[in-house]
């Protein structure tokens, strides 16, 4: 069952937006997320908070000024997923700019895990780098750090994730999420805290006169990329966090993106000119993602690296064909998790937890975002790992923080867990496949004790209703070049509609033709092919369509009810 809710909207600020020229329903759509003046929306590069409030920045920009001047070797160890593969881009793009010796190495999750291990550390080695950076991971790398310090290398962590009770030893460590670190955003992806640590050692060159006889690197042009890894990680989109994504739309529009995410947009059909936070998020991270999901992410990373077009389009086209190949394999999944749960009431349970011994490593965490979708529960989906390991991925709904849960698994079942990490909303888990019944009961039994049961029924807020004249092509322009994602969520509205007439495309969307007060809606229920009554209640989004040339309005169904 799901509970519709209409999002309060101060009045106050509503009306304050509307005075300062916005669009009476963005205004009540901004209102209702709190903004309150227009500046807040404004996305000045100038009003972000200084890199000097990061724990650590500016030692960590010290200890790689000193790397420069002495020509050490450098090398990024970097994360397999999208957030990863921004932040290895910007750090090597920028460190080269600044006339570092920089590689990276990105592991394999099938053979050596996630983050700075003692295994990674040692392939590492061979190369023999000075100094190793992690970007996206290092915040729980205590045993990897060890290890580099034992093989001669100092270590760099720039992460985000939560921290354990241990942090790592390293030269410096950069994370706003550490304690005693007073930035003001927690929000940061890790391509987020890797560009702030930029800004720290560019300022640190400047004072050390390092641009004095040559021009001074604009990191402003690495924002496309710190754009695409903020939305495609869907960490909370916080005024910082909206800044930045603004301002590398913003690149991507004006023809100035990386021949990179130029040729993923291009791949994926998608026009640079009309660029949104939704072909981020939507287009081009599956796409990024596919690599580490399937391949190795050293692929995505080397198209974000390609300063030729005609190179960063051939492994954007590589890249494109990983990723159907990965829709492939998760449809099948899909398909055998929903055949489980057929023998289970699922309305008992406060989790779900699969297991299929043919199911594919890297597209477990997918899998448990769309049961979790389905069913509205945190769910755990399990892979086959090396020698008698489950490795677990899961997904979590508002209320349990997943990380936390997982936490108190480990002191309830001290030997259960090998190792575990993530956030409040996805976390990945080891354990021994012998483990899994108790886990899954030990699991149900947190879920159980931590989440009230009101929190089990799913709940769709939406920002009101639109009379018909404001249903507009305008209108959903406005809304579409805005930016929006988690915890800023777009608009989506709610109404009354008779259905005039729906057809199956695709084999499994609804193309609808919809009426309201007497005008008429081109509309879209993807992924939904049962008829629908006569008459609906429709939660919708405005949306954009561009077909041969023509441009219309269009909705998007997310959710409806008989009426």
């Amino acid at each position: 069952m799901t509970s519709i809710i209409q999002r309060s909207v101060p009045l106050d600020a509503s009306a304050n937006l509307v005075k300062q020229g916005l669009h009476p329903v963005l205004a009540r759509v901004y209102a209702a997320r709190g903004v309150s003046s227009t500046s807040q929306i404004e996305y000045d590069l100038k009003d972000l908070p200084p890199f000097g409030q990061m724990k650590g920045a500016v030692q960590m920009a010290e200890r790689l000024a000193d790397a420069l001047a002495a020509n050490q070797r450098l090398l990024v160890i970097a994360d397999y997923d999208s957030d990863g593969a921004t932040a290895c881009t910007v750090a090597v793009r920028a460190l080269r700019a600044f006339g570092a010796d920089v590689d990276f190495l990105v592991p394999n999750r099938f053979e050596y895990g996630y983050g700075l291990t003692p295994e990674i550390v040692r392939l590492a080695a061979h190369t023999k780098p000075d100094i190793l950076i992690t970007v996206d991971n290092g915040i729980a790398s205590v045993a990897g750090v060890e290890e580099a310090h034992r093989l001669g290398m100092a270590v760099l962590v720039t992460d985000h994730h939560l921290p354990g009770e241990t942090l790592p030893q390293a030269a410096a460590i950069v994370n706003p999420n550490q304690p005693g670190c007073e930035f003001p955003s927690k929000n940061l992806a890790g391509v987020g805290v890797i560009f702030y640590v930029m800004l720290a050692l560019r300022a640190v060159l400047r004072e050390r006169g390092a641009f004095a006889d040559r021009q001074e690197p604009n990191l402003g042009h690495l924002l496309d990329l710190v754009a695409l890894g903020t939305v495609a990680d869907v960490v909370q989109l916080d005024d910082l966090n909206r800044t930045l994504v603004s301002h590398g739309l913003n690149r991507i529009r004006s023809g100035k993106a990386c021949p990179g995410i130029a040729a993923l947009m291009q791949v994926a059909g998608r026009n640079l000119q009309r660029a949104s936070s939704w072909d981020l998020g939507f287009a081009l991270g599956p796409r990024l993602n596919a690599a580490g999901r399937l391949d190795d992410m050293a692929l995505g990373i080397a198209c974000l690296l390609a300063d030729e077009p005609g190179q960063a389009f051939e492994l954007a086209q590589r890249l494109d064909g990983l990723n159907r190949e990965r829709r492939g394999i998760e449809a099948g999944m899909h398909d055998q998790a929903l055949a489980s749960l057929e023998q289970i009431d699922v309305g008992d349970n406060y989790s779900l937890c699969l297991f299929e011994p043919e199911w594919h490593q890297g597209v477990i965490g997918i899998l448990a975002s769309r049961i979790k979708e389905k069913y509205h529960r945190p769910v755990i989906a399990f892979a086959g790992g090396q020698g008698g390991e489950l490795k677990g991925s899961g997904r979590s709904i508002h209320g349990l923080h997943l990380r936390d849960a997982l936490d108190l698994v480990s002191k309830r079942q001290p030997a259960l867990l090998k190792k575990f990490g993530g956030h409040a909303m996805a976390a990945g888990l080891t354990l021994d496949r012998a483990d899994f019944p108790l886990f899954q009961q030990t699991f149900e039994a947190v879920c159980r004790e931590l989440l009230p049961p009101d929190l089990l029924t799913r709940t769709q807020e939406t920002d009101g209703t639109l009379d018909s004249q404001e249903m507009t092509l305008a209108l959903a322009q406005l809304i579409r070049n805005e930016v929006w994602g988690q915890a800023f969520p777009d608009p989506a509205f709610e109404g009354v509609f008779s259905v005039l007439q729906q057809r199956i495309v695709g084999e499994k969307h609804l193309k609808l033709r919809l009426e309201q007060a007497t005008q008429t809606f081109d509309a879209m229920f993807f992924f939904h092919a049962e008829p629908l009554p006569e008459r609906i209640r429709a939660i919708y989004r405005l949306d954009v369509n561009e077909y041969n040339g023509s441009t219309s309005l269009r909705l998007l169904i997310a959710h409806w009810e008989a009426n």
